[in-house]
């Protein structure tokens, strides 16, 4: 099969104009750098549906990868491979496959290849809100108490909005399309189990991700659910519909890293996101210039440690690197098909550059006084230096032993 063969048509002025007018301050303040020959990402181009159809990335060992992710896992010698990791890490993904797989039959993979389905419709009738500022308070709250650990809200911005999606029957691609009339994004993290992340790479530590999809399924539906009973539109989504780092980002929770991923000053690099699009009147935040883009600009630690050697030593940069990654945007871009490569040559998610990264810390007096240090809050210019120092002096963290995970787990 060849593709693309409906590659996004080039940009109008117009358009592009609309967007500058629009974006061009935030972008400014998120430090995005958009070219000007930049099109909307095509998800039929994504790493892991290209797997299904482009021959230069399927092959037996792509298919053996998601065939474990069932109840054909692969347990075999190695530390964090046996039966019983494959067994807890596909449990902790069997919510979030329940929701994408009831729709399969339609073309429709929710959640990853395309939005949740509503459940629920939107009520006839709207509710009495507050005013945007205390209505976002409170959304944030309910957020939290439906399990998200972290809460941010953004305008809708369509740049990030896959051009088009699979159709998951036949691998075509389909329009990706929302409701009419959304205004906004909630953009909700959720933070990975520490000790699980800490065995990567084992198919152990993929529980961690699972555990976090599976909760994202549970929470994006809860809190949408709740907006269209308030009689507002409201789209649950997670991998689906459009890139969410962007909007992580401009919804402030965190600043791009070299390891292709949100670092938040909360968790680091170790959070997954969801998002839920909406028309319910809510106030925007402001993407925050926290400083730990400006660290990884003299950090290679993720890319020092990454097995294929996938992640980039340089400075960010807007070339195409991979069909996989989205083009004209200055920014760190991994090398994709090695980066699947080796997941499919493991048979699971491998997430050193995640387990490595100096803001991924348990919490606690020293780590918090590090991250001030490196966030330049301590020591002003000279505290990103001396964080580096510290870190070095340390040494690498070593890799949580997954036979210890599971005595411990046997402890508690």
């Amino acid at each position: 099969m060849t593709w693309p063969s409906n590659t996004p048509k080039p940009v109008s002025d117009e358009q592009w104009d609309d967007w500058q007018r629009r974006f061009a301050e935030s972008d400014a303040a998120a430090g995005f750098e958009v070219a000007r020959d930049f099109v909307p990402f095509n998800q039929m181009n994504d790493m892991f549906t290209r797997a299904f159809w482009d021959p230069s990335v399927k092959s037996k060992h792509t298919d053996g990868f998601f065939a474990s992710y069932r109840m054909e896992a692969a347990p075999r010698r190695g530390a964090g491979f046996s039966q019983k990791d494959f067994a807890l890490r596909n449990a902790a993904w069997s919510l979030s496959d329940i929701i994408s797989d009831r729709a399969a039959a339609t073309g429709l993979r929710e959640g990853f290849q395309g939005p949740i389905a509503n459940d629920t419709p939107v009520a006839p009738m709207q509710a009495d809100l507050n005013e945007p500022a205390d209505e976002t308070r409170e959304i944030k709250a309910l957020a939290k108490l439906f399990g998200a650990d972290l809460v941010g809200v953004t305008e809708i911005d369509e740049r990030w909005h896959y051009s088009h999606r699979p159709d998951v029957r036949d691998m075509t691609p389909t329009e990706n399309v929302l409701p009419e009339g959304i205004t906004h994004v909630i953009v909700m993290g959720h933070a990975m189990d520490f000790d699980l992340v800490e065995t990567y790479p084992s198919a152990l530590a993929g529980a961690s991700t699972g555990r976090e999809y599976s909760h994202e399924a549970s929470i994006s539906i809860g809190l949408a659910a709740y907006i269209r009973n308030l009689g507002y539109q409201a789209v649950a989504s997670m991998n689906d519909t459009a890139l969410v780092i962007p909007y992580a980002i401009k919804a402030g929770l965190g600043e791009y890293g070299r390891n292709q991923m949100v670092l938040t000053p909360e968790f680091g690099p170790r959070v997954r996101f969801s998002k839920i699009f909406t028309n319910l009147p809510l106030m925007a935040d402001a993407p925050r210039k926290l400083g730990m883009s400006a660290y990884c600009n003299d950090c290679t630690v993720c890319a020092d440690a990454c097995p294929p050697k996938a992640l980039p030593h340089g400075a960010p940069d807007a070339g195409p690197d991979s069909v996989s990654t989205q083009k004209s945007v200055k920014k760190w871009s991994a090398d994709c098909e090695k980066c699947f490569g080796y997941w499919a040559k493991i048979k699971t998610d491998c997430a050193i550059c995640m387990r490595v990264c100096p803001f991924n810390r348990r919490g606690g007096r020293m780590d918090d006084l590090w991250r001030k240090l490196a966030l330049g809050q301590l020591m002003g210019a000279h505290g990103p230096a001396i964080a580096r120092w510290w870190e070095a002096k340390k040494g690498k963290r070593a890799r949580l032993k997954p036979a210890d995970w599971w005595a411990d787990l046997g402890r508690q």
